[in-house]
């Protein structure tokens, strides 16, 4: 099936109205290293650096007896 002008508009759109952009730099060799490690746990690899920077944040928060 192709994907259509209309679902790409409806894609830009929600892009850019419900998420935010976040671009990193890293050693070389670190990309395919978080990649592995995302792979392993059957998620994306931006998924897995979210999960990651979540729990350092949650590590340095008192427990408020809910997630995020």
């Amino acid at each position: 099936m192709a994907y259509t002008e209309a679902q790409k508009r409806a894609s830009i759109k929600y892009m850019t109205e419900k998420t935010d952009d976040i671009r990193l730099r890293v050693k070389s060799g670190l990309k395919a290293k978080y990649k592995a490690e995302a792979e392993k746990r059957g998620m994306s690899m931006t998924q897995f650096i979210v999960n990651c920077v979540e729990k350092e944040i949650a590590k340095s928060r008192p427990y408020s007896g809910h997630m995020l």
